[in-house]
């Protein structure tokens, strides 16, 4: 069995799918839950215990929850290396404790833009900047980071923890694999649907 296993997983998702069972159960296996807004108080609601990302960061959520997770403790936490020593020491200097796991899903933007008479404001919140953000920081870092996007990740993902108490590295490195590819197809619907003339006018030459 690996020596490391997850401490401290955030968990902030748009589809809430087997969200309470997957928390309840990294509490099971004695991790810390940090989750933002919605998330949080569905967790809170089924008594999952967990941190409100705002009392890591000692900043509140701003700007209708356009900014929540855009923080220094929060993606130093994710991004630190710990193989380099240095990086570890400054996490300890900030006083920041590594994040182990993100799980993260996307607001619904190819899903409002399917629909018929959106308004491209309407659309345009759907677009997803801390999301995309925290996937890429933790896809990056996959070597110490697990980060899961969909929920049908969730089952094997603890029957994995459950066996071993860890992920293995080709597990790691799927995941990863799989985030940038989400990541990838959430920027290109977002690029598509502003190349239309039709519903974003685009600027004179």
């Amino acid at each position: 069995m690996s020596d490391r296993s997850v401490k401290r997983a955030l968990v902030s998702v748009h589809d809430k799918v087997g969200v309470v069972e997957f928390a309840r159960a990294l509490v099971g296996l004695g991790a810390e839950i940090l989750s933002t807004g919605g998330t949080a108080k569905v967790l809170r609601e089924a008594g999952v215990p967990l941190r409100e990302v705002s009392d890591v960061t000692g900043a509140p959520e701003m700007l209708d929850g356009r900014v929540k997770t855009l923080h220094p403790k929060i993606h130093a936490a994710i991004l630190a290396r710990r193989d380099k020593p240095e990086h570890l020491a400054q996490l300890k200097a900030q006083g920041i404790e590594p994040i182990d796991f993100v799980v993260v899903n996307l607001y619904p933007f190819e899903q409002t833009v399917a629909r018929r008479a959106i308004r491209p404001d309407e659309a345009v919140e759907q677009i997803d900047i801390g999301g995309p953000t925290l996937i890429r920081a933790a896809a990056k870092n996959w070597e110490s980071v697990a980060v899961l996007t969909d929920p049908g990740q969730y089952a094997p993902v603890l029957d994995e923890l459950r066996l071993r108490g860890d992920l293995t590295k080709e597990t790691r490195y799927r995941l990863a694999r799989e985030a940038f590819r989400r990541t990838a197809q959430y920027d290109a619907a977002i690029a598509a649907w502003f190349r239309d003339p039709q519903v974003v006018p685009r600027p004179a030459a």
